[in-house]
C-alpha cells in the first residue's frame, strides 16, 4: 500500500501546482505621455497612466507560458515603449520584473565641468539638435570635480558623482525649464567615483570607483530621489574601474577595468539590487578599456580599448550574462578609442578618439554577428571624450575636454553631420554628458 499512497502523494502534488495560479507584472519607467496599454498573452488588457509597478489582473497556472507586449503606444506626447523580461515560463513564483521602458526625443543636455565643478545645462531643439543656454547655467555640482552624471528613467533627477569628494549629489529636474535644484545630503562614495548608471527599473544605482577598485550600489527612492546604500556595498570590481552599463533588461551589469583590461560582469538580484559575479567574470577585453554599451536588444557588448587601440565585441548570454567574443574581434580603431555609444536602432557605434586626435569614428554593427565596420570619421574637439545618444536616435553629443565645449552631431542619416552653433561652450574640463 506504501506506493499506493506515494502515487496520491505525487498526483495530489502535481495537481495543485496545475492549480496554483501566479500573478505576472513588473515596472514602467518614463512614461509621459497617456493611453499606454499592455497585454499578456495577446490579452488581459491592462491600462498604465503611471510609472511604477503594475500587475495584470489574470494570473497564470505554474508552467504556464506569460508574453508581455504593449498595444497601444502612448500619445501626446508621442512616445515608444518596449519590453523587457516580457516572455517566460512560470516557475512556482510571481512575475515581478518585466520592464516597460518609455522614450521620447530628449529635452535637455546635462555636462559635468571637472575643472570648474559645475554642470552646465542645454534644452535641446527636437527638430534640429541646436543647444540653448538653461537660464541659470552653470549649476554648482554640490562637489568638487563632477566626473559622470545620469538622468533617473522617470526624468525627475539627476546624479552626479563627484570624484575630488567622493560622493554623489542629487538635483531635481524642472520638467519645463531643464533648471537644477540640489537636494542636499550628498552621500558618501568609495575613493574616486568615476561612473554611474541607474538600473532600467529605476530602482538601483551604481557608481564604479576607480581608485577604490569597487562598485558602491544604492537603492532610490522614486519619490525623494534620494539614495540608500546597500547593506553588502560595495561590491568588489576590477583594477580602475571606469565605465558601467546594464542589459536593457536590468538583469546584469557590466563594469570596463582599465588597469586589468577587463570587464567584470554581474547579474543583479531585482529584489535587493544586490551584485553577484557572473561566472567566467572578469572577461579579457584589451588594455586600457575605458568604455562599454549594450546594443538596445542586450544581445552585444562593445568596449573600448584606449591603449590597445581597439574595440572588443561580445555576444551576451541572455541567460547567464556571460560574455563571448564575436568573431573578428578586437575591431581595429580609426584611432585610440576612448568611448562608445550605440543608437537605439542597434546599426550604428560611434567612437570618440583619444590623445587630441579630435575625431569621432562611425561603424556599422552586423546584426547578425555584431561585428564592426568602420565607415567615417568627422571632425570633433580637441581631445573628445565621452559620447552619448539622445533616445530618438538623431543626435549625438561628444564632450571635448580640452576646448571646452559640446559637439553635436545629426546622425539621422548614419554619418554625423555637425548641427548649426556646434560646437557649444561648456565649462573647463566637460567630462560626462547626461541626456534627459
Amino acid at each position: 500500500m506504501k506506493w499506493q499512497s506515494y502515487c496520491l502523494i505525487v498526483v495530489a502534488a502535481v495537481l495543485l501546482s496545475a492549480c496554483t495560479k501566479y500573478t505576472v507584472g513588473g515596472t514602467v519607467t518614463g512614461l509621459t505621455g497617456s493611453g499606454l496599454a499592455l497585454q499578456d498573452n495577446a490579452g488581459d488588457n491592462l491600462s498604465v497612466s503611471a510609472n511604477g509597478p503594475f500587475t495584470f489582473a489574470s494570473s497564470v497556472a505554474d508552467s504556464g507560458l506569460y508574453a508581455v507586449t504593449v498595444a497601444t503606444q502612448p500619445s501626446g506626447p508621442t512616445q515608444t515603449c518596449g519590453v523587457h523580461n516580457g516572455s517566460g515560463t512560470i516557475a512556482r513564483a510571481a512575475v515581478t520584473h518585466v520592464i516597460v521602458s518609455c522614450i521620447q526625443p530628449g529635452s535637455f543636455a546635462f555636462v559635468t565641468n571637472q575643472a570648474s565643478s559645475d554642470i552646465s545645462a542645454f534644452s535641446i531643439d527636437a527638430s534640429t539638435g541646436v543647444l540653448a543656454q538653461v537660464a541659470g547655467s552653470p549649476f554648482a555640482a554640490a562637489g568638487a570635480a563632477p566626473a559622470a552624471a545620469a538622468v533617473d528613467p522617470n526624468h525627475q533627477y539627476l546624479y552626479v558623482a563627484n570624484d575630488n569628494t567622493n560622493t554623489v549629489s542629487v538635483f531635481s529636474i524642472d520638467a519645463s525649464t531643464g533648471a537644477l535644484t540640489n537636494d542636499g545630503n550628498p552621500i558618501a562614495t568609495d575613493n574616486g567615483p568615476a561612473a554611474i548608471y541607474i538600473e532600467p527599473s529605476d530602482h538601483y544605482l551604481y557608481v564604479a570607483n576607480r581608485a577604490a577598485n569597487d562598485i558602491s550600489a544604492y537603492s532610490i527612492d522614486n519619490s525623494t530621489g534620494q539614495l540608500t546604500p546597500l547593506g553588502n556595498s560595495p561590491f568588489a570590481a576590477g583594477v580602475e574601474t571606469g565605465a558601467l552599463q546594464t542589459d536593457p533588461g536590468g538583469n546584469f551589469l557590466y563594469a570596463a577595468n582599465f588597469g586589468e583590461g577587463d570587464v567584470s560582469a554581474f547579474a543583479i538580484d531585482p529584489s535587493t539590487g544586490a551584485l553577484t559575479s557572473v561566472t567566467g567574470s572578469p572577461f579579457a577585453a584589451g588594455s586600457g578599456a575605458t568604455s562599454i554599451a549594450v546594443d538596445p536588444t542586450g544581445t552585444y557588448a562593445y568596449v573600448a580599448d584606449e591603449t590597445a587601440g581597439g574595440i572588443a565585441a561580445y555576444t551576451i548570454d541572455a541567460a547567464t550574462g556571460a560574455l563571448t567574443p564575436v568573431s573578428g574581434s578586437p575591431f581595429a580603431a580609426a584611432s585610440n578609442p576612448l568611448s562608445v555609444a550605440v543608437d537605439p536602432s542597434g546599426s550604428r557605434l560611434y567612437a570618440t578618439t583619444a590623445l587630441n586626435s579630435g575625431a569621432v569614428a562611425s561603424y556599422s554593427i552586423n546584426a547578425s554577428t555584431g561585428a564592426l565596420t568602420l565607415f567615417g570619421t568627422v571632425g570633433a574637439g580637441a581631445s573628445p571624450g565621452f559620447a552619448a545618444i539622445d533616445p530618438s536616435g538623431n543626435f549625438l553629443y561628444v564632450a571635448n575636454a580640452n576646448s571646452n565645449d559640446l559637439s553635436v552631431y545629426n546622425t539621422i542619416s548614419g554619418t554625423p553631420t555637425s548641427v548649426g552653433g556646434s560646437p557649444f561652450a561648456t565649462g573647463s574640463s566637460p567630462g560626462w554628458i547626461a541626456i534627459d
